[in-house]
């Protein structure tokens, strides 16, 4: 007789794994977390996931998880998607992507499964998102494949041309993850022809592609990029776009645009985080002196505090150089009915730097570092260097160099960041033992 399951058992591995994929969906874009950290997460994740696996085989199989359709939670979908995939049940699978379509939660939650569950555990799915005749399901195909560092071969090609612009919107996408240079003159052809409307995310997405396989130098492919508009979440989103744009470019030219924002009358909080961002992402020394300056002010103390470590990949906390977090100062929500700042912090989790520790630092180790010379972490963009960075940075400086590493080699897979720690482990492997 099968051997039924604990059910407050299982309602607890339900309710740690949905709230675990939460808390991973947040750190992905944290600025401290490392990969060993996420690694961590991921472990007590996958034996959950696990736990869930095991409380479900030998009864109901899945009809107990049916809870996790009526709530349409990102969390709840991807537990689902996640054993349904490992089952192969192709009766719960038919019926997750229906519903995955319905809300932004649930395809999210769709997605992020796909991304974890192993390539095998995919094979039939993928292929049968590919051929179907729903485009949304396609792009999902597409999405599939580059989260896995599979080029689709020649589905993409048919894809680019899809009639559906969500579907070449992916496409472009993941031709540039892919690093499928051969397809630079379709997408300057994409961009030297007026976008049907409807159609601006297809433009910007080709050209990201174009920029990310350093082909995209040309005036007009920056100037897609850095038009993205911030509101819109149909294509990439704007700071990934404007980041590109700027490491892609030169130093002369990034420069240019800090001074140009700097001069400007515009004294807002959005208009001078932007700029101190885009410092950072210059890499140039010269505005070192600048960014200890804000670090005495609260409002600007932890965002020049990320961007002297962009720039110099220096670890605060390690080497002592960060105070305590000011008292009575509140940047983010809380429980006050009557205040209506409902913004989350967008500093939150990054040090808090002293700045006459940080001149200290600075007075004594600035000779090692080159005016006119880009620096990223420490060090100037090399494919060896960005590797490093990959293994032992956080999330936000990991994203670019990944980046790099694709201007760095025209050609070369966009790193998935994003992936299973252990899997990341593997490529990462893989990644120094083609560079020896």
């Amino acid at each position: 007789m099968p051997r039924k399951p604990l059910l407050p058992v299982l309602r607890q591995h339900i309710d740690d794994a949905a709230s675990l994929r939460q808390v991973r969906a947040v750190l992905l874009r944290a600025p401290h977390v490392q990969l060993h950290r996420l690694r961590r997460v991921d472990d007590r994740l996958a034996a959950h996931l696990d736990g869930i696996a095991v409380a479900v085989a030998d009864a109901e199989g899945l009809t107990l998880l049916e809870p996790t359709f009526a709530d349409f939670s990102t969390g709840g979908f991807f537990i689902l998607v996640t054993q349904a995939l490992q089952r192969r049940d192709a009766s719960w699978l038919q019926r997750a992507v229906a519903l995955a379509a319905t809300t932004t939660e649930a395809e999210r939650g769709f997605l992020s499964a796909m991304g974890w569950v192993s390539s095998e555990d995919l094979q039939g799915t993928v292929r049968a998102l590919l051929g179907s005749t729903v485009p949304q399901h396609r792009a999902w195909g597409l999405a599939a494949c580059a989260m896995h560092r599979v080029d689709p071969g020649p589905v993409l090609a048919q894809a680019l041309q899809d009639a559906d612009p969500l579907v070449q919107t992916r496409a472009w996408r993941v031709a540039g993850q892919m690093g499928r240079v051969g397809l630079a003159d379709a997408a300057r052809y994409v961009l030297n022809h007026p976008a049907k409307p409807g159609h601006e995310a297809v433009l910007l997405a080709a050209s990201w592609a174009l920029t990310l396989w350093a082909a995209g130098a040309a005036d007009n492919v920056r100037a897609v990029l850095l038009q993205a508009d911030p509101d819109d979440d149909s294509g990439l989103p704007c700071e990934a776009a404007h980041r590109l744009a700027t490491i892609a470019a030169s130093m002369e030219w990034g420069r240019d645009q800090v001074r140009t924002m700097a001069s400007q009358a515009d004294t807002s909080v959005p208009h001078k985080r932007r700029m101190m961002r885009l410092a950072a992402w210059v890499g140039d020394v010269q505005v070192i002196p600048w960014l200890i300056h804000h670090m005495a002010d609260d409002v600007w103390a932890r965002l020049s505090g990320e961007a002297f470590s962009m720039i110099t990949g220096v670890d605060l906390a390690f080497l002592d150089l960060e105070r305590k977090p000011p008292e009575g100062v509140d940047f983010g929500p809380h429980d006050n009915p009557e205040d209506e700042n409902v913004a989350l912090d967008e500093d939150d989790s990054l040090p808090w730097p002293d700045q006459a520790k940080v001149q200290a630092w600075w007075q004594a180790n600035a000779q090692r570092f080159l005016p006119g010379q880009r620096y990223f972490a420490g060090e100037p963009p090399s494919p060896k260097h960005c590797v490093e960075v990959l293994k032992s940075k956080g999330q936000r400086q990991r994203i670019m160099a990944a980046e790099y590493l694709c201007l760095l080699r025209p050609g070369a897979r966009l790193f998935p960041v994003a992936a299973p720690a252990w899997r990341q482990s593997r490529w990462l492997a893989e990644e120094e033992a083609a560079l020896s």
